[in-house]
């Protein structure tokens, strides 16, 4: 059975108790884990999250509250971990908490640090303190990135440079733990639909690519979640220091080409004075 290994081993998710990282989660949790859901300020109450693990008939999550930032809550948490577990099966840093800017002015080398500091450095920092705490590394580790390092986004300047230092020291210590038993990958998603999503770009972000791109364009949280389960399956073992772009084909396609070839859906369409101001004038 695939996943079958995962039972009752420990894994470990930043950021875990709501969108992508509690479907992580919960991906992990049917395939029998221990989860471990780290948060810092809870979107939503335990028992509520316990409830949704009950329903899928999954082992109950540990959920923990650690600053993924606090070197000594993440000392807490793998102490807490080492009284039931002898390692860290899998890892997900899946946290991501950036200053938003709204125009150049607003950068700040102290945002700057800080977003660094939460979505990137917690996958170096949680590597090296599961390797001091338990001798060994995890498994697998997988680090959730964004199209942010790859497109421009509004607003999203210090969000895509710490995905992209995170991207990179996948790939750097990739090589340099090489003979470790370590599988480490980075999933690039397409925008998934939550709450984080709407506060970041604002309410009217995701109706407008919902008519523009329709409702493709976005990934699923579960389909996130079953990309690190896949990743962890033992039938990947081979993908190391890789980042995986789920968008179901749609960035390649996703060009003024695409809208033009659908301008009468999206009515875009230019009306007759338009074309008849932009065709080519005759020449003799």
């Amino acid at each position: 059975m695939i996943g079958a290994h995962l039972e009752g081993k420990a894994v470990i998710v930043t950021g875990g108790t709501a969108g992508i990282g509690l479907a992580t989660g919960r991906a992990f949790a049917g395939r029998g884990a221990h989860v471990y859901l780290t948060h810092r300020w809870g979107s939503q109450s335990e028992d509520a999250i316990r409830s949704m693990f009950a329903a899928d008939g999954v082992p109950a999550p540990t959920i923990v509250e650690a600053d993924a930032a606090a070197d000594e809550d993440t000392d807490a948490l793998l102490d807490r971990v080492g009284q039931a577990h002898e390692h860290v099966e899998v890892l997900v840093s899946n946290v991501s908490f950036a200053q938003v800017s709204q125009r150049h002015a607003d950068l700040t080398r102290k945002g700057f640090a800080r977003s660094i500091g939460y979505s990137a450095w917690p996958f170096v920092s949680y590597l090296q303190r599961i390797h001091r705490r338990f001798g060994r590394y995890p498994r697998y580790v997988i680090g959730m990135s964004s199209r942010g390092p790859d497109c421009f986004l509004p607003g999203y300047d210090f969000v895509a440079a710490a995905k992209t230092v995170m991207e990179v020291m996948c790939r750097q210590l990739t090589v340099e733990l090489g003979d470790a038993d370590v599988r480490m990958n980075i999933i690039r998603a397409n925008p998934v639909d939550t709450e984080s999503l709407r506060a970041t770009f604002g309410p009217d972000f995701v109706p407008f690519c919902r008519r523009y791109h329709g409702d493709d364009f976005f990934i699923r949280e579960e389909e996130v979640g079953s990309a690190a389960l896949a990743l962890c399956s033992g039938l990947m073992d081979a993908v190391r220091g890789q980042v995986l772009v789920l968008d179901r084909g749609l960035s390649f396609a996703d060009n003024v080409v695409r809208l033009f070839e659908h301008r009468e859906h999206y009515g875009l369409a230019l009306p007759p004075e338009a074309r008849a101001q932009g065709a080519p004038k005759e020449t003799t």
